[in-house]
């Protein structure tokens, strides 16, 4: 396994190869929550930041536990060299480690750059071999189980946890806040939270928080004034408050304002709101009909030749062009 220094968890603009190797009996939200924030932030960006290929051992569709089945692009190769893998499974996965799958689970994750277990895929890891020494964490109902199997890891009944090149999560919603913290860690804050908003997902949780806790809390280790602030934006994107607007609503002056914002997504408050409808005009877009004229004064702009030039110079591409393609 390689060293610290090349953690995942880190600024970087390099797109980042990723094998999902899925197991039956996987939840269906275990899977979506490790996939689905990467494919958002590749559509945020309108680049491919994150290239996955998602694998069963023996390359058939593996079925949920709801029944429905993942379509897969191939069997489990021991001799691939993604940059991470990352292993999901659910019931019974915990019994399927056979000598094979254990040996093919360790030659790929000693290749990568790191290894994730989500759910039961962390018993994988830990029956590869991979968790000796390392602090870990998997469901809360296995908890006691795993670290009777596993006496040699610290098993922390966080939501996630991340030990060097290895990290692991408790299930489906603490692994959409892994997710969403990784996407965070290579592309900035203001892009996660662009991730965040697609799925209308505000419940982030701190990974040490314990499981079974149920939050109400937004941003979580983030000033709460800078929430508010960004609902302001959001909430009135068809007419943008003015920065000193938005200061008096939330009780700051213009300049904390500004302050709060560099320090914690490395934007003025004004580049974030322009951002963010230019974001939800790129949405517009894509995804309907509506005339550009509509479109711009959804999104606060007074004309559409306005709206194209601003839209232009943010994409690279004019609006009409990128509906038409």
């Amino acid at each position: 396994m390689k060293s610290e220094a090349s953690t995942i968890f880190q600024a970087e603009r390099t797109p980042l190869k990723v094998t999902f190797l899925v197991f039956a009996g996987a939840s269906i939200m275990c899977v979506a929550s490790a996939i689905d924030p990467l494919r958002a932030a590749n559509r945020v960006l309108g680049e491919q930041h994150f290239d996955w290929r998602i694998v069963s051992v023996d390359g058939e569709a593996p079925a949920t536990t709801s029944g429905l089945p993942v379509a897969v692009d191939g069997r489990f190769d021991a001799s691939s060299r993604p940059d991470v893998l990352i292993v999901i499974g659910g019931f019974g996965t915990r019994d399927r480690g056979t000598s094979a799958l254990k040996a093919a689970i360790r030659r790929v994750a000693r290749a990568a750059r790191a290894v994730g277990g989500v759910e039961a895929g962390t018993w994988l890891l830990g029956h590869a071999g991979l968790l000796a020494g390392r602090r870990a964490t998997t469901h809360w109902e296995d908890m006691e189980d795993f670290s009777a199997a596993f006496p040699d890891t610290e098993v922390r009944p966080d939501r996630y946890v991340i030990d060097g090149p290895v990290f692991t999560s408790g299930g489906a919603s603490p692994t959409f806040d892994l997710m969403l913290h990784l996407v965070r860690s290579r592309l900035g804050m203001a892009v996660a939270l662009d991730v965040a908003s697609v799925f209308i997902y505000d419940q982030a949780r701190a990974a040490t928080d314990a499981q079974p806790l149920v939050s109400l809390g937004r941003l979580d280790g983030y000033d709460p004034r800078l929430a508010q602030a960004i609902r302001l934006m959001e909430a009135h994107l068809d007419r943008p408050l003015t920065v000193a607007a938005i200061a008096r609503r939330i009780g700051v002056t213009a300049r904390t304002l500004e302050t709060l914002f560099l320090r914690s997504i490395e934007e003025t408050p004004g580049a974030y709101s322009l951002r963010l409808r230019l974001n939800a005009a790129r949405r517009l877009v894509l995804d309907t009909a509506l005339p550009m004229a509509d479109i711009a004064a959804r999104t606060g702009f007074s004309s559409a030749s306005v709206f194209s030039r601003a839209f232009s110079k943010a994409f690279s591409t004019a609006p009409t062009r990128l509906r038409g393609s």
